[in-house]
């Protein structure tokens, strides 16, 4: 990925109840059918430090005062190169053995470092990916070309060969393989598991941790807020196991598995309460989604959310746990990370376990697997 611009740092000011000018990272690795007692001491150490992992990289970018945009890409590129997550470097595979990557950003405003960028560019959403090494760094590429690609959804071959012409790395499908996601494919549809594809006869014969998370249909997520106040989120993922070739989930659809904007308070009486508190009138959001995405496409998930705190005026935490039981009622699983520009984090999911963890300023990186574990 081509070097961020580099920019200027802004002194942080004091919270009291105004827009963070500090910084977060959230992140999440998936949400789905882990399950405590089937698991290793082994396994669930070796993904809290890849989340750790994570969370350091997006964290340097923000502690060294750069863009949130920067830093959900550092973070989500760190998972997509690790083979323990449904996304990249292995991501699950379809109906016919391939794999078709999604990915998509949004901000909540332009980043500083881009002035150019128009604040109705918003954000992008990429599908049918399968020759892009990192798709956060093409979805990235492409949002920050506005006149080689203007839309806000691209597909295949299109978006990965504008991705070339800016740099970005392409390569040979077969990098995206690993044995255990291969195995799951097979099991799934009630196929042989060998032999295995000729071209993974120069890999080990074994990948070094068995996932978690069996035939997963979750992704990999970013949101940061950085000081300036702007808000990103991001989303990666090799889909659902076994799914129809082409089809689309929710990670590239705006309003489905992503959303991030922010907005300025109306009316007198709610202006004048914003005043009273102390509290400029701009708030903001970012939403990544994680889990079975029909069901986040189907109820806009990650926009109802901003929606309701917008609209309704509710708080970070009470909206996503809101749309999180929405999602459950109809037999949708999964989960979302959310964060505002006062740094309040939303982590809820209604299935057994999602792969989330937060840093803020201390460096200090805070993990946790399954549903009632305590972030640590």
């Amino acid at each position: 990925m081509p070097s961020p611009a580099p920019s200027e740092k802004h002194p942080l000011l004091p919270r009291h109840g105004k827009p963070s000018n500090s910084y977060v990272l959230v992140i999440h690795g998936g949400a789905g059918t882990m399950s405590r007692d089937r698991s290793t001491p082994e396994q669930q150490a070796t993904y809290k430090a890849a989340l750790a992992k994570a969370l350091q990289a997006g964290y340097q970018v923000l502690h060294d005062g750069g863009e949130a945009m920067d830093a959900v890409v550092a973070a989500v590129t760190v998972m997509e190169d690790n083979p323990l997550f449904n996304s990249a470097k292995g991501a699950v595979f379809n109906v016919e053995g391939k794999n078709e990557l999604e990915t998509s950003l949004m901000l909540s405003k332009p980043p500083a470092s881009h002035p150019e960028i128009p604040p109705t560019r918003r954000g992008l959403g990429l599908t049918l990916l399968t020759r892009a090494r990192n798709p956060s760094h093409l979805v990235r590429a492409l949002y920050l070309a506005p006149d080689l690609a203007s839309h806000t959804f691209l597909s295949g071959a299109t978006a990965e060969r504008l991705g070339e012409s800016l740099g970005e790395t392409l390569v040979d499908p077969s990098y995206f393989f690993t044995e255990h996601r291969w195995r799951e494919h097979r099991r799934g549809l009630g196929l042989p598991e060998e032999p295995l594809p000729s071209h993974d006869e120069s890999k080990p014969p074994h990948d070094s941790v068995p996932p978690l998370d069996q035939l997963p249909t979750g992704t990999v997520g970013a949101v940061a807020l950085d000081v300036r106040g702007c808000v990103a989120a991001l989303t990666s993922t090799g889909g659902r196991t076994n799914k129809l070739v082409g089809r689309v989930g929710d990670t590239p659809l705006m309003g489905g598995g992503f959303w991030a904007e922010e907005w300025k308070a109306h009316g007198w009486v709610r202006t004048t309460w914003n005043k009273l508190r102390g509290r400029k009138s701009t708030s903001a959001v970012g939403v990544s989604g994680t889990g079975d995405g029909d069901y986040f496409i189907r109820q806009a998930t990650a926009v109802t959310i901003a929606r309701r705190m917008r609209y309704l005026h509710e708080p970070l935490k009470n909206a996503a746990r809101h749309v999180v039981k929405d999602l459950l009622r109809d037999g949708g699983e999964g989960g979302v990370i959310a964060l505002d520009n006062f740094g309040h984090v939303a982590m809820p999911l209604n299935c057994p376990g999602m792969y989330r963890g937060v840093i803020r300023e201390d460096g200090k990186p805070k993990t946790a697997i399954f549903s009632d574990d305590v972030l640590s």
